[in-house]
């Protein structure tokens, strides 16, 4: 279980982000965070990650604030959440199978095991025969496949996605958030910050919708 608890963030100049959210996030839930721009989605997103703390309130992980863990302990409090971006941020001069297998190399795993997740991600995705395909040479929605991939290799309890289908035409952003059900259908809880309603519409999952740093409905039916 996830949950913000009032949870208020400040930026350097007074920017307000969020004001007193509070959001359970449940295991195994695929949850669209929406809003305008500014409204406060990726600001969630980055506490989730723990890239951003929280100025007051709690961010709890199963039961423990994490909003305030030690910066030591934070690496391996990443290890579980997989992260994906509108704008890919591959390695350009390394092969598809390189940067999937990234994070599985930091985390010091053996070459044989790398080699097994890396081409079980690729294959979930449906572009294991580009494995050695660089970045450049794949299309929009081929590259944002490999980051998908790259962000569940290591196979982590949370995944979050920051407008992944932003820069997607529409047929390519339905197979994007097809591929994020997928996933999610296995047990990965999923939080994906988007503008496009209609497309998170097509998708089975809770809506969220955010103005101004608070939560309008948080998809439960109670606020």
């Amino acid at each position: 279980m996830i949950r913000l608890d009032k949870v208020t963030k400040l930026y350097r100049g007074g920017h307000e982000a969020l004001r007193e959210v509070s959001l359970d996030i449940n295991p195994g839930e695929l949850i669209f965070l929406t809003g305008h721009s500014g409204a406060g989605k990726s600001t969630i997103l980055k506490l989730l990650a723990l890239i951003e703390r929280p100025t007051r309130g709690q961010l709890l992980v199963d039961g423990r604030n994490v909003g305030r863990m030690p910066a030591r302990e934070i690496p391996a409090y990443r290890r579980q959440v997989g992260m994906v971006f509108q704008d890919h941020k591959l390695l350009d001069d390394r092969p598809a199978f390189d940067n999937v297998a990234l994070p599985l190399i930091i985390a010091g795993l053996g070459r044989r095991e790398i080699e097994k997740r890396v081409r079980a991600a690729l294959d979930q995705v449906g572009l294991l025969d580009k494995e050695r395909q660089v970045p450049l040479a794949l299309s929009a929605g081929e590259q944002q496949r490999v980051g998908i991939a790259r962000a569940v290799v290591a196979r982590p309890r949370l995944l979050i996605a920051d407008e992944p289908t932003g820069n997607l035409d529409a047929a390519l952003s339905l197979e994007i958030m097809q591929v994020f059900r997928r996933f999610n259908e296995v047990g990965v809880t999923m939080v994906i910050a988007t503008h496009d309603l209609a497309l998170a519409s097509r998708i089975s999952g809770r809506h969220v919708a955010l103005d101004h740093g608070r939560i309008l409905d948080d998809g439960s039916g109670r606020s």
